[in-house]
C-alpha cells in the first residue's frame, strides 16, 4: 500500500467514526426524549393520585450515612440508589464519601435519562424504565395512563 492509499484509507476511516458517532448521538437524543416522556408521565400521574414526595437523600458508594440533597421525589429502586424527582429530572443518589457533604449536604446534577436503567453495566441487572415507573405508581395503587 502506497502512501496516498494509506491516507484514503484513513480519510475512509475518520469519516466512517465520525458517522458512526454522530449516528449514536441521535440515538442517544431520541432515548432520552423517549425516557423524558415516560418520567414526565409519571410526574403528573403522581401529582393527580396524590401520591406523596420524600425528602430524597444520597448515600455513600460504600460505607453507611446519607447526604442531604435538597431534593424531593420517589425512589424508583429499592436501594434507594435511583429517583425521579418533582422536578421531573432523574437522579442517581450513590455519591463519593465527604465529612464537607456529610456537613453540607450534596448538590446532584440529573442524570440523563435511559429508556433501559442499568443497560451495560458490570452486574448485568438492567431494567427498562417504564416497569420501574410502573412498579412504583403500583405500589401507591395508581398505574400510567
Amino acid at each position: 500500500m502506497d502512501r496516498r492509499d494509506q491516507d484514503d484509507w484513513a480519510r475512509q476511516r475518520k469519516r466512517a467514526i465520525a458517522a458512526h458517532a454522530a449516528d449514536q448521538r441521535q440515538r442517544s437524543a431520541a432515548e432520552a426524549r423517549q425516557a423524558v416522556a415516560l418520567i414526565a408521565s409519571f410526574v403528573a400521574t403522581a401529582h393527580e393520585q396524590g401520591i406523596a414526595a420524600h425528602r430524597l437523600v444520597a448515600r455513600p458508594h460504600r460505607g453507611w450515612g446519607h447526604y442531604r440533597t435538597g431534593l424531593h421525589g420517589w425512589y424508583l429502586k429499592s436501594d434507594h440508589s435511583l429517583a425521579v424527582g418533582t422536578d421531573g429530572n432523574l437522579y442517581l443518589l450513590t455519591v463519593l464519601p465527604s465529612l464537607r457533604a456529610r456537613m453540607a449536604g450534596v448538590q446532584l446534577t440529573p442524570a440523563q435519562p435511559r429508556l433501559v436503567i442499568g443497560a451495560g453495566g458490570r452486574d448485568g441487572e438492567s431494567i427498562p424504565l417504564a416497569v420501574l415507573l410502573e412498579r412504583r405508581l403500583s405500589d401507591a395503587g395508581a398505574q400510567l395512563p
